[in-house]
């Protein structure tokens, strides 16, 4: 570790846990004394990856503690390593460790991102007593809603996961790879099996429902249990930023104590997966400087107030700290959804013509009448490209131009009028979408788009509903081919002012790949074979099925 400030630094600290499994971490502490308020990072990815031994030299700098862990099974620790199994009990059992410890004055707070934020929730509901403070960053509530997004495979999340992740391959090998190539593979429960051998990757093909594989860790029934307060933060384009909100609210209503409620934050910039914090540009926009956050900074203050009790204002400071995209400036609110949101309905429109950007599909507040269906094929050896997102991916990834997408005529594209003035979207976006198709399940998809004045049609947020889990994530059931269903589909959350001369747009097409797995449209079990068919899809936009987004409409 390169630092200006000398330091104490033990290597290979075997911890062991309650199993007798000894896990490996290095501990740094400042020169002094002590004893000291100790952070913890429990982490997958090597306990001397380079942005963690740069922020750890800042926190040992600010008078802090570092203990950085290798979890069960990585690196330098001990035992099998079964993703995500272990690390509630690893980790209550790590902070026990270091409370014991005579250079740990007894408070703990924990950091990390993505996997090593799901390590720092994971143990909050078995309360160690001396854990003050989490940071949770691009984290999860449970990986049934990470892994399986109402119900279709997050294909590239779990093939990144264990191709890169889970095995550790080089950059090296990776570049060596065709990622479309493999993500085309079918059927997907072998998909991986010449590359290496990921036992867990085929658990979840398997798993494609909400069942006890998913119940056995996880916060969806355990918030009521959990007493540390957190300091959530994302990105809009974090694949994770749906399952971040829903901690953020878990913690804000159900939290056992009351300080965990009253105190615990969120704050979200214009960030995908691997750049939060940073005012890099994603895509086809420039958020500007101003999108770049001191997240060490933050860190920092959050500690110094739960860890040191030094008053520095934070606590005063409202709870959700957004980025507005569009008018790219940050913003703080008391609460998730803003309790001044105004939820307004608009409706597709068509006249059996809404395919491509070409088409005559229209989006109004107005309510539909008795006019045509539109319709499309879906093919899944030709699914839509996935062209921006909250994927983990840089190149799929964050606010693009959606035009070639907008091309096809397996998209239908509705698009507004020219708003006579700015439009501020920020909350949570759905769309209720009357369909049926030829196949006993199939997939429908709903981007919401800022198309600009010079033609760029930017997507703002996207999601997509698989047919046999319109109704449950425990219990799936197929559909009738020729039959409307009503289908809600989630879009996540957002915030975007649409300004005047834009244009809403919206799009509706069956396939986003390879974000997500192609539905094959066979009916049979996601994930197991190869059968393909072509689905004829219907969309209805009348009287007696008025298919709309509702947009959460701020005030002005």
């Amino acid at each position: 570790m390169n630092t200006e400030q000398p330091l104490r630094i033990q290597l290979d600290v075997k911890v062991r846990m309650r199993d007798g499994v000894e896990l490996s971490a290095g501990v740094y502490r400042p020169l002094g004394p002590g004893p000291f308020p100790t952070l913890l990072i429990r982490t997958i990815y090597n306990n001397k990856q380079d942005r963690y031994v740069d922020w750890t030299r800042q926190f040992v700098e600010s008078g802090y503690a570092v203990v950085m862990q290798d979890c069960r099974g990585r690196y330098d620790s001990d035992g099998p390593w079964e993703p995500y199994v272990h690390e509630a009990e690893d980790g209550y059992d790590t902070q026990q460790w270091i409370g014991d410890q005579s250079w740990c004055d007894g408070n703990i707070g924990t950091f990390g991102i993505s996997y090593v934020g799901f390590t720092q929730t994971l143990p909050a509901p078995l309360r160690s007593p001396y854990t003050k403070a989490l940071v949770p960053i691009a984290s999860q509530q449970d990986n049934y809603g990470h892994i399986y997004v109402d119900g279709a495979l997050h294909l590239h999340v779990a093939m990144a996961f264990h191709i890169w992740v889970g095995r550790g391959l080089q950059t090296e090998s990776r570049n060596l790879m065709n990622e479309m190539e493999l993500y085309s593979r079918l059927p997907l429960i072998s998909a991986l099996d010449d590359i290496a051998d990921v036992p867990w990757y085929r658990d979840i093909v398997r798993h494609n429902s909400y069942d006890d594989f998913w119940r056995r860790y996880g916060l969806r029934d355990k918030y009521q249990e959990v007493e540390t307060p957190a300091y959530f933060i994302t990105g809009w384009y974090d694949a994770l930023v749906h399952e971040s909100f829903k901690q953020f609210n878990g913690w804000r209503s159900q939290a056992r104590s009351a300080e965990a409620r009253r105190v615990t934050r969120l704050m979200v910039g214009p960030w995908l997966h691997g750049t939060i914090g940073s005012s890099e540009r994603i895509g086809d926009v420039d958020f500007g400087p101003q999108a770049e956050v001191d997240i060490v900074g933050e860190h920092i203050r959050w500690y110094d107030r739960r860890l040191r009790g030094i008053e520095n204002g934070i606590d005063d400071e409202p709870p959700v700290r957004i980025f507005v995209m569009g008018e790219n400036v940050w913003r703080s609110e008391a609460e998730w959804p803003l309790a001044r949101t105004e939820y307004t309905d608009y409706y597709i429109h068509g006249n059996s013509g809404a395919n491509s950007g070409y088409g005559d599909g229209v989006l109004s507040k107005d309510q539909p009448g008795d006019g045509p269906s539109d319709r499309y094929d879906y093919d899944p050896t030709n699914p839509v490209p996935t062209m921006g997102g909250p994927i983990m991916h840089a190149v799929y990834g964050g606010g693009q131009d959606r035009r070639p997408v907008e091309h096809r005529d397996d998209v239908l594209v509705y698009t507004s009028e020219p708003l006579e003035g700015d439009l501020e979207v920020t909350g949570p976006v759905t769309m209720t979408l009357y369909a049926s198709s030829t196949a006993p399940d199939t997939d429908f998809t709903a981007t919401l788009v800022d198309v600009h004045p010079d033609g760029r049609a930017i997507n703002i947020c996207e999601g997509l509903r698989r047919a046999r889990f319109r109704d449950s994530i425990e219990e799936p059931m197929l559909i009738e081919p020729g039959r409307a269903y009503q289908y809600e589909i989630d879009l996540w959350e957002t915030s975007n002012v649409f300004k005047m001369g834009h244009r809403l747009r919206v799009e509706v097409s069956s396939s986003n790949f390879p974000r997500f797995d192609r539905n094959l449209n066979t009916g049979h079990q996601p994930g197991i074979d190869a059968d393909i068919q072509v689905a004829g899809q219907t969309v209805y936009h009348d009287s007696l099925r008025p298919s709309h987004i509702t947009l959460p409409v701020i005030p002005r």
